[in-house]
């Protein structure tokens, strides 16, 4: 009995055996014959392996493709053997993964052209399309719905049916649509809720991809058509928002920059040529304090902008304070003389930059929480931008505050409105004077460390901001803080309006003859400043 089971036992193996050496080949052998193809040399077999490969489900299939894509896929005519020569220069046999001593003396790289160089790249995106990180999937989803290369649906669709991320659904649902509307047995049913789909996403790549559909029946052609002239309609739309947003972003600068310009030429009348000088100043205490940071304390670099701010504050007030007593205090009332001497002044700050740092542009670099961007419909807003945009109200609101609720606010508000009456009742005009510059270049120099974020740091940088700025302040009214938000914001907007219209040059020559007829209408400015002025 012990004998007749262990011979039942063997012949029950050796049975099983016998099945898995016929069965074996059968299962491996559409996957071999796939790979072998790629021996053949020729594009349309070469094409036709890719997408056998990419659906076979394979574990060598991401390894072979992108082998093929970098140009370490082999192949041998005669056997047909193809071999992948991985990084390290180790040859392996593509359909089983064993190593190879070395390659057969006839094996060549499998050869590409373009097209199907775009059907590598969709294969290795639709290898993607189930990978556990997210990313990879949306970029997979979206490789696909650029290359919409058709074997590719059947997985597309497996990945929208398991897909739980909103966001990447619908990427899924985009590349399915792109797919069907290229498909040539597709039914039209199936393409005009396609058309649909595409024309929902509504950006560059769902028109580009509409306008490229070629022959199609008439009910599908005319729902694209459609749907092109939508897409168009709301491109042009989220350009124009996409200008005004560039336009506050531009505004923001020039109101930085225009803030304490605004100031010393309300309060006292000065045409501050140096002002652009004050700007570069606190650029440069940026790069001072980060080129420390980085040497000794490369922990705190997120923080460097926040440590610059103060310290920029105090190098160009106190540089400020220093040029008024020196140089300012003995030319009030000579305009011509005060722009000379300041116009002078500049080119000395800028000679002493280029001595102490060099000619060539300086390195500030953005910490984290101000690098990257994101998208808002169809405009990409930059956080550099945003974080200006909001320091720059900031410092707006902070000293509207200052002049309305402190002692040097009512001042200076007193000495701007009426200097003689101001001096009568008791107020040291000239003290006043003095930490008005001193408050205006101090604004400048602030003005610069959001500069250097945005603008090359250089020993020119505050002449690109001077001229706006002063058309600014004057556009808007002079010593009024509210007309200065309104001219810079205006100005920046109207610039980046025109600026693809006309050119940058000729838009900004077309800004400056508008702003010379408004003054022509109105000399004090949008928002003139009213008061009982005993000068006037």
């Amino acid at each position: 009995m012990f004998a007749n089971c262990i011979d039942r036992f063997r012949t029950l193996f050796l049975s099983i055996l016998l099945l898995s050496c016929l069965i074996m080949p059968a299962l491996a052998g559409p996957f071999e014959d796939s790979v072998a193809k790629f021996a053949n040399d020729e594009f349309s077999d070469t094409e036709a392996a890719i997408g056998e490969v990419a659906a076979s489900g394979n574990a060598l299939a991401s390894p072979i493709i992108s082998a093929l894509q970098d140009g370490r896929l082999s192949a041998d005519p005669d056997s047909k053997k193809v071999f992948i020569t991985q990084a390290d220069g180790k040859i392996v046999d593509a359909t089983t993964g064993a190593a190879v001593d070395k390659l057969p003396d006839n094996a060549a790289a499998v050869r590409l052209n373009n097209r199907l160089r775009r059907t590598v790249e969709a294969a290795l995106g639709g290898l993607t399309l189930l990978s556990p990180d997210p990313a990879k999937r949306l970029a997979a989803a979206q490789s696909v719905f650029k290359s919409h290369e058709e074997n590719l649906l059947p997985t597309v669709e497996g990945a929208l049916a398991k897909e739980s991320v909103k966001s990447i659904k619908q990427a899924f649902a985009e590349a399915r649509a792109a797919i069907i509307l290229f498909k040539s047995d597709a039914s039209d049913s199936d393409k005009l809720d396609a058309v649909a789909v595409v024309k929902a996403r509504g950006d560059q790549e769902a028109l580009a991809l509409l306008t490229g559909l070629g022959d199609q029946p008439p009910l599908v052609a005319q729902a694209a058509a459609t749907a092109v002239t939508s897409i168009q309609s709301n491109l042009a739309m989220w350009s124009m928002v996409q200008n005004a947003w560039y336009g506050l972003s531009l505004g923001s600068v020039l109101l930085l920059a225009a803030i304490g310009l605004a100031i010393t030429f309300g309060v006292m009348g000065v045409i501050n040529m140096a002002h652009g000088e004050m700007v570069m100043l606190g650029a440069y205490t940026t790069f001072v304090v980060q080129e420390v940071i980085r040497t000794r304390y490369p922990a705190l670099f997120d923080y460097s902008l926040l440590i610059a701010v103060p310290l920029a504050f105090l190098v160009a007030g106190l540089i400020g304070v220093v040029i008024e007593r020196t140089i300012i205090r003995f030319l009030y009332g000579r305009p011509l003389e005060t722009l000379l001497a300041t116009w002078g002044l500049s080119l000395v700050l800028q000679q002493a930059v280029r001595t102490a740092f060099g000619p060539t542009n300086r390195e500030v670099g953005n910490p984290s929480w101000m690098s990257g961007a994101f998208e808002l419909g169809q405009i990409t807003i930059t956080y550099n931008r945003l974080w200006i945009l909001c320091f720059t109200l900031a410092v707006f609101a902070i000293l509207l505050a200052m002049l309305r609720y402190t002692a040097l606010g009512l001042e200076m508000r007193a000495v701007t409105q009426n200097r003689r009456m101001a001096a009568s009742m008791g107020i040291a005009t000239s003290r006043v004077d003095a930490l008005t510059f001193g408050l205006g270049s101090g604004i400048a120099g602030i003005a610069g460390v959001a500069l250097s974020q945005i603008d090359n740091v250089s020993p020119n940088l505050g002449q690109s901001y001077i001229i706006d700025s002063f058309m600014g302040v004057v556009f808007g009214g002079v010593g009024n803080l509210w007309g200065t938000l309104v001219g810079a914001f205006t100005l920046g907007i109207a610039n980046k309006f025109l600026e693809p219209v006309a050119g940058a040059v000729l838009g900004k020559i077309a800004i400056l003859v508008l702003i010379i007829l408004f003054i022509q209408k109105r000399p004090r400015g949008l928002f003139a400043l009213k008061g009982r002025a005993v000068e006037a």
